[in-house]
């Protein structure tokens, strides 16, 4: 069983009979239930990367009623995302990314508060969104910026959802960086200082990354709720080619220069 997060203390959602209706399928289930929709209502997630694997994370997240989405991405909307990046559209084209999803997330459900930011997040402005978040979910490109965004929550003690896709394999990993024994991102990529690639030079099929997104945004709504087992100590990898699943376990580096002096 995982541990909840403590959520902030926001105004819970008064289930009226068209939030009932909306939530239905949700609060049927014993794990959720009315409580764990008002707790999903209460939180604040924040999502860096609005691509492939963010754009079915922030529809979803925005379907379930997870209340607030802190939206990061610096890039415009390209005809070359649209093959695989749902959560915009050919009208889209030019525009920021960020406030393209955040137009597509208030028609899917206007409920949720968007705040979006088109620029990339460094130094302190980094640290503030990831300490006001409940959960962090980590879907660019960047291998920079995937570094950047764990040690920082190594730092503010913040669950770290990451995913990856490329070709036709991907891979999830969450990382409990508010327990003291977890391992992070680079306790899993050590000093490597570049990716393998990027769908960029690689390809990408798109349903792939939205098979990965989806199970990020499981995982995200799994932490919140304090439900099930949770994907800490284990990479799980998915080749689409054979349609094969493997789990890879993956324990904390003592000399992990990020989270090494964590206890």
């Amino acid at each position: 069983m995982t541990t909840a997060i403590s959520a902030p203390v926001r105004p819970l959602l008064e289930l009226g009979d068209e939030q009932l209706l909306r939530y239905n399928r949700q609060i049927m289930l014993p794990e959720i239930g009315v409580e764990g929709q008002e707790c999903l209502w209460g939180s604040r997630v924040l999502l860096v990367g609005l691509g492939g694997l963010g754009s079915p994370i922030a529809m979803y997240l925005a379907a379930s009623g997870v209340g607030h989405l802190v939206l990061v991405d610096h890039d415009a909307v390209d005809l070359s995302n649209l093959q695989r990046q749902i959560v915009h559209t050919t009208a889209s084209l030019g525009e920021p990314k960020v406030r393209s999803a955040a137009r597509t997330l208030a028609a899917l459900n206007p409920e949720v508060r968007v705040d979006p930011i088109a620029h990339a997040l460094r130094g302190e402005s980094l640290r503030d969104e990831v300490a006001a978040a409940d959960v962090v979910v980590e879907a660019t490109d960047n291998f920079e910026a995937r570094r950047a965004l764990n040690r920082a929550c190594v730092d503010a003690g913040r669950p770290l959802v990451s995913g990856a896709v490329i070709r036709m394999e991907g891979q999830v990993a969450v990382f409990r960086l508010d327990r003291p024994d977890g391992p992070c991102y680079e306790c899993l990529h050590g000093a490597v200082t570049a990716p393998p690639g990027t769908c960029a030079d690689s390809g990408v099929l798109g349903s792939v990354a939205g098979i990965i997104g989806t199970v990020q945004a499981t995982e995200v709504v799994k932490t919140l709720l304090g439900v099930g087992e949770d994907l800490e100590g284990r990479v799980l990898v998915l080749d689409a080619l054979r349609m094969e699943w493997q789990t890879v376990r993956l324990r904390r580096n003592p000399r992990c220069p990020a989270c090494g002096d964590r206890r």
